[in-house]
This record gives C-alpha cells, structure tokens and sequence, in this order.
C-alpha cells in the first residue's frame, strides 16, 4: 500500500447528494444518475491544460455538513460529483460543496479493505483524521484512490 502525502486547496465539487439513510446501495445509485446526466454540468467541470476534467469526487460529510468523519464511519452524506470551478452555482437538482482545504494521506484502492487498512495504518502511527475521507477517481489513468485528512488547513 503506497502512501502519498498531498496537500489540497479547498475545492469545490457539484454533484448528485445523497445519504446513508437512503439505504444499501445508495452510492452506486448516486454515480449512476450523476453520468447519466453529466452532460448538465459538463461545462462547470473543471479541467486541465488539456481540457481533461481534473478529478470525480466521491465527497463525504456527517449530517451536520462540518466534513467531520461519518458517524461511527457508517452514517453521513455522501456527494457524488465533479470537481468545478469555485464561484458557479450548481444547475437545480445538482448540489455544491465547498470541501475545505487538508494535507490528505492519499492511498490507491487496491482492494475492499483500503478503508479498513489505512485505519489500522493512521492508528498504528498514532495519526487522527482531521476529516472526512473523500474517495477520488483520476479520470486520466481511471484510478481510485481514498483521501484521508490529517490536518486541516
């Protein structure tokens, strides 16, 4: 498990939101409407020198919306999005967030249990999370990667 340590702005992203509340499977059915109607927010998307979008964004936040971790890290919002330019408004039916700004511990998903070993990994090393995890997706090679906060900026 490679570990990098990356520090990141506050960004935006806008996306489809959506809850734990909202029952199993809740994600896999945000992501699906947001590509189906990405066309909408497409021109919002911000993008590199190449005009490639700079990432997808699975943000997350507890219910008080303060990017604090989700409840015992199975309740919260999740934000299924683009990352966007900061100073747009998000077209109706899609949601703003505006993630603040944290040196993350970025860690490639190699598994179903990169959650669960980075946890072990931050306890072993006696590191807190600052935040929430947000998952992210580099739309240039299609990796997924967790991006733990270990210190707000």
């Amino acid at each position: 498990m490679e570990i990098t340590r990356i520090v990141k702005e506050s960004f935006t992203v806008i996306g489809r939101e959506g809850s734990t509340q909202d029952g199993e499977g809740f994600i896999q059915r945000l992501w699906k409407d947001a590509n189906e109607h990405f066309s909408e927010i497409a021109d919002l998307v911000k993008k590199d020198e190449r005009g490639v979008p700079v990432g997808f964004w699975g943000a997350m936040t507890d219910f008080s919306r303060s990017f604090k971790p989700w409840d015992d890290f199975c309740r919260g919002l999740y934000l299924a999005g683009a990352e966007c330019s900061g100073g747009i408004e998000a077209p109706e039916g899609w949601t703003k967030w505006i993630v603040p700004g944290f040196e993350y511990l970025r860690v490639q998903c190699d598994g179903g249990d990169t959650f669960a070993r980075m946890m072990w990994y931050l306890d072993e090393n006696g590191i807190a999370l600052a935040g929430a995890v947000h998952d992210f997706t580099c739309p240039e090679t299609g990796r997924n990667y967790m991006f733990f906060p270990v210190r707000k900026l």
